[in-house]
């Protein structure tokens, strides 16, 4: 991504004070994940899920801590993909915002299929679809969250979030339907992690901001903190309370799993429907335009076809690049499940999160404000790329096989580019 001064023009648009992104960054990470992981979670982490959750939250706070230094370093908008080509280079920065877009593809197509587990259990790829062409018809016309728009999100999926704890902790836990066979094993442990991960990625939408915080040295890295660790303590709570009823055995490859911690009745179930749509539903808008946008990004770069970067003349949105990744949710939803969904997304948001860990640590020697030693950054590095290593080994390959062909389609195109130019120069001499 080119890099951006900092104008007046810039500086009067930097309105987000701490408050405010707060709220984005647990609007964003308080999405479909807290209504649909613990499933897949539990049929890998049984019983130690606490533990699970435990190493996701420190991934996921390395993570945080290495990108708001880069965002206090870089404050501009791309996250790791304008970190990774400033401090590493294009290619890696290529491989961070095709990590980037690729996860959070498979995130929208996850979101979706969780609308559809808890509204329409049965027919969950049509609500997927339907929610996927609504939420691009919204963007198109130039929709977006705002900040208010996304506390106020946050502030309502909190309270039912309380609301479901204290019914399924005032209600008997009921007998278990089932025994838990499978051994778990610190790999079964550490694929839960990567999966529960997939609920706190959500603070990435925070180092997109660096043009619109006021103070984003400051602002960036208090707002993270205390937007992970809001999150954190929900899902602890959140998944001791489903530990405790239904129990692990009933737990396990449930799609809808939060139905299974309060009282089966009609008013629960179409509560529960509207909460977990309220979440996804508003965490899909802004993660549809962050696609649309790092696409656009790329594109620009010629690190995607350059039509990707075309934008409406009327609204400003890239209206293509959010279509072509619409269809490609689809296409997941409709041919993979949650569970295919869910992995595929974190594997790719991890190694999005490993390069950026990579650059805040070639970084650090400028780190004139926030900073955090190299160690930290390495840890963050090396934890990133197991977790994604511990994950099922279908959705792992295909998300990195579609790393290769895009590194590889790349490669070549940039060399067919060159061997133009130079044709060029030597006619023209």
């Amino acid at each position: 991504m080119p890099a951006a001064r900092v104008t007046p023009q810039t500086a009067s648009a930097r309105r987000l004070g701490l408050v405010g992104a707060v709220g984005i960054g647990v609007g964003s990470m308080l999405g479909a994940g807290v209504f649909v992981v613990w499933g897949s979670a539990a049929a890998t982490a049984g019983r130690w899920l606490l533990v699970a959750i435990a190493l996701a939250a420190v991934v996921a706070v390395i993570n945080a801590a290495s990108t708001a230094q880069l965002a206090a370093i870089h404050p501009v908008a791309g996250g790791a993909y304008a970190y990774g080509r400033r401090e590493l280079g294009p290619t890696w920065g290529f491989v961070a915002g095709l990590g980037f877009v690729v996860g959070k593809i498979a995130s929208v197509a996850a979101m979706a299929l969780a609308i559809g587990s808890y509204v329409w259990p049965a027919h969950a790829p049509v609500v997927a679809v339907a929610v996927v062409a609504l939420v691009w018809a919204l963007n198109a016309r130039g929709v977006s969250r705002t900040a208010l728009a996304t506390t106020i999100i946050a502030v309502v999926v909190l309270v039912g979030l309380v609301v479901v704890v204290a019914a399924s902790l005032s209600t008997r836990s009921g007998p278990v339907r089932g025994v838990e066979t499978t051994p778990v094993t610190a790999m079964g442990v550490a694929s839960a992690a990567a999966l529960v991960f997939f609920a706190f990625a959500g603070y990435a939408r925070l180092a997109t901001l660096g043009e619109e915080v006021r103070d984003p040295s400051r602002t960036i890295p208090r707002a993270v903190a205390i937007a992970v660790a809001i999150v954190v303590l929900v899902y602890v709570v959140v998944g001791a309370v489903l530990l405790r009823r239904p129990g692990v055995a009933t737990l396990i490859g449930a799609d809808a799993p939060l139905t299974l911690a309060v009282p089966d009745t009609p008013f629960w179930r179409s509560g529960l429907a509207a909460l977990a749509a309220l979440a996804a539903g508003g965490a899909l808008v802004a993660l549809m335009a962050g696609i649309g946008r790092t696409a656009m990004a790329m594109a620009r770069e010629g690190d995607l076809p350059r039509i990707l970067g075309r934008t409406s003349p009327t609204t400003g949105v890239p209206q293509l690049a959010e279509a072509v990744a619409g269809v490609a949710a689809i296409a997941v939803a409709w041919w993979a499940n949650l569970g295919f969904a869910l992995a595929a997304s974190s594997v790719s948001v991890l190694s999005y999160y490993a390069i950026a860990n990579a650059a805040a640590f070639a970084a650090r020697g400028r780190a004139t404000g926030f900073a955090i030693p190299r160690a930290v950054s390495a840890a963050g590095l090396v934890l990133c790329l197991a977790l994604a290593l511990s994950l099922a080994r279908v959705p792992m390959l295909a998300a990195v096989g579609v790393g290769v062909v895009g590194v590889v389609s790349r490669g070549v195109v940039l060399g067919l580019r060159k061997r133009q130019m130079e044709s060029r120069r030597a006619s023209g001499g």
